[in-house]
C-alpha cells in the first residue's frame, strides 16, 4: 500500500531525518515518532503530495490525509462536511449513513450546528467520522489525538484497530504512544542528531 526507499524530506535545501525506508502492507499500523523538528509531518505531507523537497523515492495507493487542518468549513454543519468530503472523493453517501458515522464518534447532536460553534475536540470528532465514510485503505494521519479527551482518545484507538483489523493500513504521527496491537513505531532520526554523533566519534 505504501513503499518508501531512501526517502528523506528536506527543507530549503537541508535533510530532515536520515533516509527511511520502509514497506506498509494491509492491516499495518505504523507510528511515526521523533523529536520536534525531526519530520515527521514534514513525511505526511510529502507522501500526501503537499511537498515536494526530497530525495528518495515513495509509491502509495490511494489514500485520506488528515494533517493538523481538519479541513472543516466553520460555516457549514459536520452533516455538510462529510457529505461535501465525500464528493470529493467522489462518493454519493447516503444521508442515514453520514449520520450514523457522526454518531459514532459522539457528534450527532451537533450535526446540524455550524462546525465554528463546536469545540476543538468536537470538531475532531467529526474529522474522525470523515474516516468512517472514506473508501481510502490507506490513512495518514498527523497528530490525531491532538484536543481529544480521554472518551475520544479510546474511540479513536478503537477506529484504528478495526480500521487495520479490516485490511486497511494507517501510518501516524504522533508524539504520544497509541495503544493498537501489533503497530510498528518508526522513529526518525534528525539528519542534526546522525550528524552530531559523527564528530562525537
Amino acid at each position: 500500500m505504501l513503499t518508501l526507499n531512501a526517502l528523506s524530506c528536506e527543507r530549503d535545501g537541508q535533510a530532515l531525518f536520515v533516509p527511511l525506508n520502509l514497506a506498509v502492507e494491509s492491516g499495518d499500523f505504523i507510528e511515526l515518532m521523533g523529536a520536534n523538528g525531526a519530520g515527521k509531518s514534514t513525511l505526511l505531507r510529502t507522501l500526501a503530495g503537499l511537498h515536494s523537497q526530497y530525495l528518495g523515492q515513495y509509491q502509495a495507493d490511494a489514500f485520506l490525509y488528515q494533517g493538523h487542518r481538519l479541513g472543516l468549513d466553520g460555516l457549514l454543519s459536520p452533516l455538510e462536511n462529510l457529505a461535501w468530503f465525500a464528493g470529493l472523493e467522489g462518493q454519493e453517501i447516503q444521508r442515514d449513513v453520514l449520520l450514523d458515522a457522526l454518531a459514532t464518534t459522539g457528534v450527532l447532536g451537533k450535526a446540524f450546528a455550524p462546525c465554528n460553534t463546536l469545540s476543538a475536540g468536537q470538531q475532531r470528532r467529526t474529522a474522525m467520522a470523515r474516516w468512517l465514510v472514506s473508501d481510502k485503505a490507506l490513512w495518514l494521519l498527523d497528530e490525531p489525538l491532538t484536543a481529544l479527551d480521554t472518551d475520544a482518545q479510546t474511540l479513536l484507538r478503537s477506529i484504528l484497530a478495526e480500521h487495520c483489523a479490516k485490511g486497511g493500513a494507517v501510518v501516524c504521527a504522533t508524539h504520544s504512544p497509541i495503544d493498537v496491537a501489533g503497530k510498528v513505531t518508526v522513529t526518525l532520526q534528525a539528519h542534526d542528531e546522525l550528524l552530531e554523533q559523527g564528530e562525537a566519534h
